[in-house]
């Protein structure tokens, strides 16, 4: 027998005294923090350490009064916060920082006792985290002037946190608010409020002005209070897509920012060249850290058919070894889950798992007697579709399955409605950067898995939201433009041509060719007859630009300069073609310009490469959404509709736009333009009519990926339509003529991040 098995694990608990102590001086009793003081509430309810069910505090049920309290004293301090230098604001977000280093450990055995994650997750990992961020962020706020010169804050900011990392959330959210000079109002998840509050106290201590942050607690009532409140500028969430869903449709007829980090469903491809043995530590990093309630786990587990039984046969032996116990023993890998509810959930999984089929693999380990914990969990046997392939579970279970090319490994990892995540192992470098450009994710992890860092955007595509938390992107979800763009380009109005001699019905643009409206119906505009279209004409529009857009997106962004270049050329030649129908010089020429400057950034927007924390390099791939919906103003309805255009396929998009309802003319110009031009068929489709029609089907389509909305009425139907599949919504009155084309390359895109280890 192998001395190692004779060897038995001792205990190793962290001491909990200093909580203890924190929580009998404060009567285990806490109201919310408003305006840098503690107000008691009414009604509380209580958290309970899910390691043992024993009550940790009562906690204040925030209501609307308190709510409002709270985004009161944020307006208040707004001006104040938002005015202060940048330095000084940096050097109150480094006090923080410091001041989270010199309480760590408090904070870690806190979030261990309140969420039931091990003690050395807390201490070695989520802590250093929050500090980082703040500290990052600090360095943004100082360098503000110079880097951010453009911009202004938001306003007062809501902001939802989850369960599962309750003050790295926190951190996520609040350190780049502060820096770009906002004020929040932050309510953490129902069941793990405690290091917020503590993290309240730390604030105040370090010096940050009263009513710059404000802590509300409650359920989801109060959440939902926070993102109904008129007076929120910007809502930041972390949660569940169903919850993202609602809120998506609960802001939409406001006028507000917002960024939603939902769910995921994430694959760990495992190929034949693979170190096997390391890619087993992998997945044990991946799925079951935090006891598996992590977004972006690894929870689908593909590996290729030549090594899968070998592989699954490490991966029990390594699952055998897993110690779950009590989160504050330094040598235990898993502790309990967040609740009861949560247990019941991850439990319903594995059990409809096994009705259906899957053989299920269950770690041998001991489990502590009450508590919230699960043991790991290995399901096999599955198809990809089956539910517990496609479904979030939350918890320590794995599903395998297998592929055997890599095409097939891609099909499978994109075969899923989220796309926050991936963990690619191999070898061969060039796989592991073909399939890293493929996988549909925002976060992909080359031979490592749940690698973080403040300097490096985080977020997903699909319906795993949209927005970035960290790095420059996250930094912009708390900005604005500092002057208001207006839509007025001071060149001439939009002139109607003479009807002529010869009547004619213009059509409709789809897959590239002139096709006649499916209803059969025109309408007029400046005396002309032009196609109807209706809802089929969109679902047509929608199938073309589905089918052009993974080859246009294949291509080089030097292949897409040329094109638009040359459509630029074609323009050109065709200027009398615009200028007798009706359209002004000055727009033609501010119109041709754009075209220009789109060609020209085609090749120019690339990615960045940051130094992770560890020997990782980090490079992020700005890739467009896919199919993207464009509603265009009634003027200027030349310029509007090849800016936006040039700026969607610049960035490797395929478009279906509406055209402008009374200007129409522009869309029938740039489509026997484009006749005559390189575009491929199907990439850009132009659809004339009547916008309040066409616009529930287009951003309601599931297969539109981004909608732009520029029209004047219809934001709230845009922003209601999209939540079905959680497509980004931009609304916005541009300045038309402004070179901007970086920001619009932006707003055309989504950024992925691949982390690279080195090392000999």
């Amino acid at each position: 027998m192998n001395i190692e098995e004779l060897i038995a694990y001792g205990q190793a608990p962290e001491d909990a005294s200093q909580v203890v102590e924190w929580l009998e001086k404060r009567g285990r009793t806490f109201g919310v923090f408003v305006d840098g003081q503690w107000v008691q509430g009414e009604r509380v309810f209580s958290t309970v350490n899910p390691a043992n069910g024993n009550v940790l505090a009562s906690i204040t049920q925030s209501d609307e009064s308190t709510v409002g309290q709270a985004v009161a004293a944020a307006q208040r301090a707004l001006p104040a916060w938002s005015s202060m230098p940048g330095t000084e604001r940096g050097r109150l977000l480094y006090s923080i920082a410091r001041a989270v280093q010199r309480h760590s450990r408090l904070f870690a055995v806190l979030e261990t006792l309140d969420t039931g994650k091990p003690i050395r997750e807390s201490r070695d990992i989520d802590i250093p985290l929050v500090a980082r961020h703040f500290m990052y962020h600090a360095g943004w706020s100082i360098l503000s002037e110079r880097e951010l010169n453009d911009f202004e804050p938001v306003g007062v900011c809501g902001q939802i946190i989850p369960w599962n990392f309750p003050l790295l959330m926190l951190a996520w959210k609040v350190a780049p608010a502060l820096a770009t000079g906002n004020t929040v109002v932050i309510k953490p998840a129902e069941t793990t409020p405690l290091t917020a509050l503590l993290f309240a106290e730390v604030c105040a201590a370090a010096g940050l002005p009263a009513g710059v942050l404000n802590v509300v607690t409650g359920d989801g009532t109060t959440g939902r209070l926070i993102v109904e409140h008129p007076d929120i500028a910007k809502i930041a969430f972390t949660g569940s897509t169903e919850v993202g869903r609602e809120i998506r449709r609960v802001t939409a007829s406001r006028d507000i920012k917002l960024s939603l980090e939902l769910g995921g469903k994430s694959p760990f491809i495992v190929f034949q060249d693979a170190d096997l043995d390391a890619a087993v530590e992998g997945v044990v990093d991946s799925i079951w850290l935090n006891q598996g309630q992590v977004c972006c786990a690894g929870s689908r587990l593909l590996v290729q058919e030549g090594v899968a039984d070998r592989f699954l046969d490490k991966l029990k032996k390594r699952m055998a070894t897993l110690r779950v116990g009590d989160p504050l023993d330094k040598a235990v890998d898993m502790g309990a889950l967040n609740s009861p509810a949560q247990l019941e959930r991850v439990l319903g999984f594995v059990t409809e798992a096994e009705a259906e089929g899957a053989d299920v693999y269950q770690s041998p380990c001991e489990l502590p007697q009450g508590g919230c914990y699960f043991r790991p969990t290995l399901v096999s046997n599955t198809e990809p579709a089956s539910t517990i392939a496609q479904e979030e579970v939350f918890g320590p279970v794995l599903v395998s399955m297998t592929f055997r090319t890599p095409a097939e490994a891609v099909a499978i990892a994109n075969n899923i409605r989220f796309g926050l995540a991936a963990s690619i192992w191999t070898q061969n470098v060039d796989v592991a950067h073909d399939i890293a450009a493929k996988v549909k994710a925002g976060s992909i992890w080359i031979n490592s898995a749940n690698s973080f860092d403040a300097s490096t955007e985080f977020g997903g595509y699909r319906e795993s939201g949209f927005g970035r938390e960290g790095g420059r992107e996250g930094l912009q979800e708390y900005l604005r433009p500092k002057t208001p763009q207006a839509a007025s380009s001071g060149m001439a109005g939009f002139i109607a041509p003479k009807k002529s001699g010869v009547d004619r019905t213009h059509k409709l643009y789809i897959g590239g060719q002139q096709v006649r409206p499916d209803g059969g119906t025109s309408y007029q505009a400046h005396g002309q007859d032009f196609a109807r279209a209706n809802r089929k004409d969109v679902r047509n529009a929608v199938e073309a630009a589905s089918s052009a857009q993974p080859g246009w997106a294949s291509m080089s962004g030097y292949q897409r300069a040329q094109i638009l270049f040359y459509l630029a050329e074609n323009l050109s030649a065709a200027r009398s073609l615009f200028l007798e129908a009706g359209y002004a010089v000055s727009e033609f020429e501010a119109a041709l310009s754009q075209v220009l400057q789109f060609a020209s950034l085609a090749d120019k927007h690339d990615g960045s490469v940051h130094q992770g924390p560890t020997r990782t390099l980090v490079y992020t791939r700005p890739e467009p959404f896919g199919v993207m919906g464009i509603t265009l103003p009634e003027s200027p309805s030349l310029l509007s509709l090849l800016k936006s255009v040039a700026a969607a396929i610049a960035g490797g998009n395929s478009v279906v736009a509406l055209a402008s309802e009374t200007q129409p003319h522009a869309a029938v110009g740039l489509y026997r333009v484009m006749e005559a031009s390189d575009i491929p068929a199907g990439l850009v489709n132009l659809l004339t009519g009547l916008q309040s029609e066409l616009l529930p089907h287009l951003a309601g389509h599931l297969g539109v990926d981004a909608v732009w909305h520029f029209a004047a009425s219809g934001a709230e139907t845009a922003r209601l339509e999209s939540a079905g599949n959680l497509k980004p919504v931009w609304i916005e009155t541009p300045d038309w003529t402004a070179p901007d084309g970086r920001l619009w390359l932006q707003k055309a895109t989504q950024i992925k991040a691949v982390w690279v280890p080195y090392g000999a």
